[in-house]
């Protein structure tokens, strides 16, 4: 499976990327589709799903700055496509590489929202500890980017990060 996943990371990264994004995209239009005049209970007291239009950021923050939303995602897709071209030239990188891609299918899909609609679908919502309404895209950044932690903390050396951020130093 290893090597599978080393030789056609490629390939994978791509079907990877595809699958998330497309599941992102047909649950934000079942959401608005179904969930327009109501709720969905699916545990009752601990998982509903609500629809409800962002037009902010993570937990409705900075509502209605659209344009600081299209530069900053665009910025990011350049620089992670890069940074995955880069890291592509050793196998080392593979786990950072596939976190970048689930990071990527989340950052993209709530792009297109954004360029479609002028606002981010949210509709899962955690009742039970009142967590804010999100969507899939918002769970690929978030799982990635917790992953992207312990890669950094427990997974790569210094001189590691040292070759991921050209120009860095660690101590």
């Amino acid at each position: 499976m290893k090597n599978f996943l080393t030789r056609h990371w490629r390939l994978n990264s791509l079907i990877l990327f595809t699958v998330l994004l497309v599941f992102d995209r047909v649950t934000k239009n079942w959401a608005s589709t179904a969930l327009q005049d109501g709720s969905l209970v699916l545990i009752d007291g601990v998982l509903e799903f609500h629809y409800l239009e962002n037009t902010g950021a993570a937990w409705g923050t900075f509502q209605g700055m659209q344009l600081l939303f299209y530069i900053l995602t665009a910025v990011f897709i350049a620089v992670a496509v890069l940074e995955i071209v880069h890291l592509s030239k050793n196998s080392r990188y593979l786990p950072l590489i596939y976190t970048l891609v689930v990071t990527l299918s989340g950052a993209v899909g709530n792009f297109i929202d954004r360029l479609l609609q002028q606002f981010v679908v949210d509709f899962i919502y955690f009742k039970l500890i009142n967590f804010p309404i999100f969507n899939v895209a918002d769970c690929c950044i978030t799982v990635s980017m917790a992953l992207l932690v312990v890669l950094i903390l427990f997974y790569y050396s210094n001189e590691d990060l040292d070759y991921i951020i050209p120009g860095q130093k660690t101590e």
